[in-house]
């Protein structure tokens, strides 16, 4: 009995640690559409918070920093974030309080999450796409590294599915077909992230 005590904590470190996101799955790609998805994940720009009106960035980043005070503590770590989803978002076509619904319900926003298929980090990227489009430099763990994938994934999808939305998500959760994920991150988006500012 004293040895299950013992053991109790660390299963449950481990069981916090591990996500319960979904995992994209593995398609052969075109090798114009491997290219372009290769150029997009290697780009070098810098993150910025980029809207028409400076004073609207701001108003964005004090309102989204307000809803992720409890679960990224750290003010310089949530704001280095926050202008980390809205540059890859916005460079994806992607809005950037949908890609945190995304990250909610993929990884509840842990840096080191894992799933038990394997996919990794914030935006739950599978490893397989780093061989497939990026370089053995690229770690999925990193901040910036994640969120481009995911966003360039997210995006791959949505434009295999013409823009349909739903249909974009239940890929990237490797649940297409299934209603549960695509409706779940909706619900977060507009639920925990809806902003009616102006975005660019």
């Amino acid at each position: 009995m004293r040895a299950i005590a013992r053991a109790l904590p660390l299963c449950l470190a481990l069981a916090a640690s591990q996500s319960f996101g979904g995992a994209q799955l593995y398609e052969p790609l075109s090798a114009s559409v491997q290219a372009a998805l290769s150029r997009a994940v290697s780009d070098r720009g810098v993150p910025e918070v980029v809207f028409a009106n400076p004073a609207d960035g701001e108003r964005w980043l004090a309102e989204m920093s307000s809803r992720l005070e409890k679960r990224i503590p750290d003010p310089a770590a949530r704001e280095e974030f926050l202008k980390t989803v809205h540059y890859e978002a916005v460079r994806a076509g992607l809005n950037p309080q949908l890609i945190l619904g995304v990250i909610q319900v993929e990884s509840a926003f842990r840096k080191y999450a894992v799933s038990r298929a394997g996919a990794r980090g914030y935006m739950q990227v599978m490893p397989f796409w780093v061989k497939l489009i990026g370089t053995s430099e690229h770690n999925l763990f990193h901040l910036r590294t994640n969120l481009r994938y995911g966003c360039t994934i997210l995006r791959h999808y949505l434009d295999i599915e013409k823009g349909d939305l739903f249909r974009a998500l239940g890929r990237y959760n490797g649940t297409l077909g299934k209603a549960d994920y695509p409706n779940r991150v909706i619900r977060t988006w507009h639920g925990n992230f809806r902003y009616d500012g102006k975005l660019r």
